[in-house]
């Protein structure tokens, strides 16, 4: 499996088929699961960082990129990432 790098950029669909590109923000490993964290790029680009809406994605064994299914795996990994975020500053 290709290791996803902070700073790539993918297209991916939107709910209206619309493509995006968006930033990889940050990566994590939870549970032996990686995990990114993106921003649209056009909001990155912009650098207001109060201003950028952060979503994560699953990484699945082929290195694919898919949305979190369930409310209790995003907890988990929005505060996992919110740790790590605390820790670099």
């Amino acid at each position: 499996m290709e290791k996803v790098e902070v700073g790539e950029v993918f297209t991916i669909g939107d709910t209206d088929d619309e493509e995006q590109e968006v930033e990889v923000l940050g990566v994590l490993t939870i549970e032996g699961t990686d995990y990114v964290a993106v921003g649209f790029v056009e909001d990155v680009r912009q650098e207001t960082e109060e201003d950028i809406d952060i979503f994560f994605l699953k990484v699945d064994e082929d290195g694919d990129l898919s949305a979190i299914e369930s409310d209790e795996e995003f907890t988990k990994v929005s505060y996992a990432f919110e740790k790590s975020m605390d820790k670099e500053d």
